[in-house]
């Protein structure tokens, strides 16, 4: 099985290290526009050869793993380069530009929308790690837009890395993912943001930081050449997420004002609820 990759960073080099695991005859094909992340994927052997994108015609299955600006500006070229049996897919963040953009594409059934819900906040080839996606969700979009032969070859994948497969619409996936995900991030960068300007004195940050702060702020170190553009695509949900947000804290922030810390105590009491909904989740 010949597997191209595009995009040998964190995701598509922890996607490449658990197939090459998972399956005993495959072959993984990197492809960046990065020289550097393409030779530090083949010392670490992440990928077994490095290929360019007219090469994915041999595909049998080709992943995108690349920021989603510049995967819808992609996908259809890679459409029309691949043969007619060759599962596509993707794994970006946000969903619905990303199925326009391929609604009437000629091979639109070799295309399969894919979210696996996973990551850490490194980047490059050197932060791929084996196991990345086991027991972690995976979210479909569209599914019944892709060929079954090729949902059923994705799906293999999907079960051999240990991932939990949810379906839903794009839109309605662009919509959950900005409160789960895409306003997690805009916290831990903001919060960053304040403390770095508010502290000056950078040894007061390091040495009153407990493991509270460095939890909080742990996403702040993602890459933001992948984050830009997500927010950009998912905009007006982002906005919306903000706005709820926003009034939460400034209403926390009118209770202390006020001195209402019996409602203080309420709002987190209420909110330690979170503990049984994410319970279990790593």
């Amino acid at each position: 099985m010949n597997v191209f990759i595009i995009g040998v960073g964190l995701i598509g080099g922890s996607l490449a290290i658990d197939i090459k695991a998972a399956f005993d005859e495959v072959c993984i094909y990197g492809i960046d526009q990065n020289e550097q992340h393409l030779n530090k994927a083949l010392e670490l052997g992440v990928i077994d050869h490095k290929a360019s994108l007219k090469e994915s015609k041999n595909a049998d299955i080709v992943i995108i793993a690349i920021p989603v600006d510049a995967t819808v500006r992609l996908i259809s070229e890679v459409l029309d380069i691949v043969p007619d049996d060759c599962l596509v897919f993707d794994v970006g963040s946000t969903k619905q530009k990303l199925c326009e953009a391929v609604s009437t594409h000629s091979k639109r059934r070799n295309y399969l929308a894919a979210h696996p819900i996973a990551g850490t906040e490194f980047s490059g080839p050197e932060a791929a790690v084996a196991n990345l996606y086991r027991g972690k969700t995976n979210i479909i979009c569209e599914v019944e837009k892709t060929a079954f032969k090729l949902q059923e070859r994705g799906m293999e994948v999907f079960s051999r890395l240990g991932m939990r497969i949810r379906y839903m619409d794009a839109i309605s996936h662009d919509k959950h993912i900005a409160y789960v995900s895409h306003l997690s991030h805009i916290s831990s960068f903001m919060l960053g943001k304040t403390v770095i300007e508010k502290e000056k004195n950078e040894r007061d940050i390091f040495d009153m930081a407990g493991s509270g702060f460095a939890s909080t702020v742990r996403l702040a170190k993602s890459s933001p050449a992948m984050w830009t553009p997500i927010f950009m695509h998912n905009k007006e949900n982002v906005i919306e997420t903000l706005q709820e947000y926003i009034a939460n804290l400034t209403q926390f922030k009118e209770l202390i004002e006020k001195d209402n810390f019996k409602k203080v105590y309420k709002e987190m009491e209420n909110t330690n609820h979170i503990k049984s909904i994410l319970k279990g989740i790593s």
